[in-house]
């Protein structure tokens, strides 16, 4: 875990390498000052010795000035250190993400990674920062006033000395027992993330069914959760202050106490009492700083293992060592394909997958709500690698291609596609970055979105607001679409993509794929037989298994599933998950 960390750091080291030295210098300036206040006061205040005085006096002035450039210093190169930590790990851990599978990110919930990638690392940052300005300021403060302390009087001294000792074991009882609690707080804000994305993302469900009441007392239900492990941590935390003030006042009446009676009996002078009074505040406030330590340490370990978590995790899907660049045509051929989700399952999702799919053909993909249509279409840009068999994509397995490459050349429309919060120019690039007006123009007409675009006030420049909350669900769609021709890809999957278009939109997006892209491999999932009985062949599933291929009117003369839905549809009604006559 600490090599995982240290490893970003990068370009921030040398600042956190001075930073400790810069607090080391602050400390023993500090340390100067009350030994040169008791010279002061014995050998100038009490002799009389102005001179003496004014030199000891602009010697303290000195190292007040070289103390205060070196915390000053400390604090700017400690505050580069830490927020240079944080932006690696931000960046790091994004670029990471990036790289991952779909099987990769269904281990990390979107909430639980939003708030690694703010709340954890924030904690990070503050610990880094508190590392290097206080873990070396205040042991070697505490060393400093004790050696000091020891060179005036031994005797006092050990006061301080037994003190800290016991002082410093009760701080770690104390932040270690608080310890675990904070373990269990930082899971905790995944909750509640994942509460307040799901209401934010569903405000309109949570409007049309009046359950603003419900959703703020499941939110105010995850952060009581979170306030009460903060609160039984604090609990144990907060007996450090008395614990301090406790031994601070005792020590200072002890020294007094002690120290009186030896100036009365001329074994201890008044600038030396004075000094080790100073030294014990010293001592003992540096106690307190790393107990602060140990405690922002305590807070951040649980967040540095969920950090690490992400940066460790190796992407289940890699490039091969020399990896094929080019597709050569959009033919897709699965031979005796398994996969499930989980390796090593015996469940399988799908299971002997045979297909052999033309370059250039429409292929419909209807079956019931589970039948792993979606997961059969993902294997093909793999987003999942299978678990048994071979995928070819332009006669190639596609675990020899480079991923960007096939996936460049695999268009997929998801089933629950986004816009992003820009231009409709900008949401449409990214299809192709480079994409001209005239070619961003072309491809919504093919899906049959240049329409409705131009009679918006602002054309193809009007602004998609976060999710395209601005836009219909069947206008979204057609945009998604027209993003995805922008690739000018081999082979084009419709997952489900056209579910809120109407069938005679629907239909005037099929004829156009077929006129304008007749060489583009097309797969189309949909619920509705009228989406795919015009297709080249029809795949239909059922859980898992392929349980029939061909045209639609050798499915309905054969199949009897796919002849019940059709008869159910055209009849008045029903959808695939319907027997007829239900």
């Amino acid at each position: 875990m600490i090599r995982t960390l240290a490893k970003q750091v990068k370009e921030y080291r040398n600042a956190s390498i001075v930073t400790p030295l810069f607090m080391l210098l602050e400390v023993v300036m500090e340390t100067m000052i009350p030994f040169l206040m008791a010279s002061i006061i014995d050998d100038g205040v009490n002799t009389g010795d102005i001179g003496h005085i004014y030199r000891v006096g602009g010697l303290m002035i000195v190292c007040a000035l070289i103390g205060l450039s070196g915390g000053m210093l400390g604090g700017r190169f400690g505050a580069k250190a830490s927020a240079g930590l944080a932006k690696n790990l931000r960046a790091s851990m994004f670029e990471h993400i990036q790289s991952f599978s779909f099987s990769n990110i269904d281990k990390f919930s979107p909430a639980g990674l939003v708030t690694r990638l703010t709340t954890d690392v924030a904690n990070i940052q503050n610990a880094w920062q508190m590392i290097l300005k206080m873990a070396m300021r205040a042991p070697a403060s505490i060393i400093c006033a004790l050696v000091m302390a020891f060179m005036i009087n031994a005797r006092l001294a050990s006061i301080y000395l037994i003190a800290a000792i016991l002082l410093g074991t009760a701080l770690i009882f104390l932040v270690m027992h608080a310890t675990k609690y904070f373990q269990q707080v930082f899971p905790k804000y995944d909750d509640l993330n994942a509460s307040i994305e799901e209401n934010v993302s569903a405000i309109r469900v949570v409007k049309a069914y009046v359950r603003e009441d419900h959703e703020t007392k499941k939110l105010n239900k995850a952060s009581e959760n979170i306030y009460k492990l903060f609160v039984k941590a604090e609990h144990n935390v907060i007996i450090n202050n008395p614990l301090m003030q406790l031994t601070v006042y005792s020590c200072i009446i002890l020294i007094s106490w002690i120290g009186a009676r030896m100036i009365v009996s001329s074994t201890l002078t008044t600038g030396e009492l004075m000094s080790l009074l100073t030294y014990c505040m010293n001592i003992l406030s540096s106690l307190m700083m790393l107990s602060m330590i140990f405690v922002m340490i305590s807070m951040s370990v649980a967040s540095a293992r969920r950090i690490c978590e992400v940066l460790d995790e190796e992407p289940e899907l890699v490039n091969p060592e020399q990896p094929v660049m080019d597709v050569t045509d959009g033919s897709i051929r699965f031979e005796h394909v398994n996969f499930s989700y989980h390796k090593g399952s015996q469940e399988h999702v799908l299971t002997d997958i045979n297909l052999d799919i033309h370059s250039g053909e429409t292929i419909g993909i209807i079956g019931g709500t589970g039948s792993a249509k979606t997961s059969l279409v993902n294997l093909i840009s793999r987003l999942y690698d299978v678990s048994d068999g071979q995928i070819k994509v332009g006669g190639v397995d596609v675990r020899d291609y480079d991923m960007e490459t096939l996936r460049n050349q695999v268009a997929v429309v998801l089933q629950k596609n986004v816009l992003f919060s820009g231009s409709i120019y900008e949401n449409l690039r990214w299809g192709n970055k480079n994409a001209t007006e005239e070619e961003c123009q072309e491809a919504c007409r093919l899906a049959c979105a240049d329409d409705f675009i131009r009679s918006f006030p602002d054309g193809y420049n009007t602004h998609i607001e976060q999710g395209g909350s601005n836009v219909s669900g069947g206008q979204k769609q057609r945009l998604c679409i027209a993003r995805a021709l922008l690739k000018n890809p081999k082979i084009l999957i419709l997952d489900d993509s056209t579910s809120a278009v109407d069938t005679a939109t629907d239909a005037r997006i099929r004829r156009a794929f077929r006129e304008d892209i007749p060489n583009t491999t097309k797969l189309i999932i949909a619920q509705r037989i009228s989406s795919v009985q015009d297709a080249d062949r029809i795949i239909v599933m059922e859980e898992g298994r392929i349980n029939g291929f061909g045209t639609h009117e050798e499915l309905l003369a054969s199949n009897e599933i796919y002849r019940e839905v059709y008869e159910s549809q055209t009849s008045g009604g029903g959808d695939f998950d319907e027997k007829a006559g239900d």
